[in-house]
């Protein structure tokens, strides 16, 4: 979806990334399931508003997603980045490149 920022849904008054991001959970010294909870919390207000079948999670976090995902009980099947943290990096690369393209 062009032009959205999902990460800065409002969940209870606040940011969704500053509730539920990796560097939250690394600030708030979370353990996986504390964090867990907070994460499926903003997945299923994101399936709530777009109904989605599938969550690829890209970002560092991605790579430890067997730590996490398991624990998570949205409706919507979630995996990690096939390309983990790259995953954003190689998106805005092939959008520059392609811009208005974009299917």
């Amino acid at each position: 979806m062009p032009n959205t920022e999902l990460g800065h849904l409002v969940i209870r008054d606040e940011d969704a990334e500053a509730r539920a991001s990796a560097g939250a959970r690394e600030e708030q010294q979370l353990s996986w399931a504390a964090w867990a909870a907070l994460v499926d919390e903003y997945l299923r207000y994101v399936e709530r508003l777009f109904s989605p079948d599938l969550f690829i999670l890209g970002g560092g976090v991605s790579e430890r997603a067997d730590r996490f995902v398991p624990l998570l009980t949205v409706r919507a099947e979630v995996v990690p980045a096939a390309m983990g943290n790259d995953a954003g990096i190689a998106g805005a690369a092939w959008f520059a490149c392609n811009g208005a393209a974009a299917p």
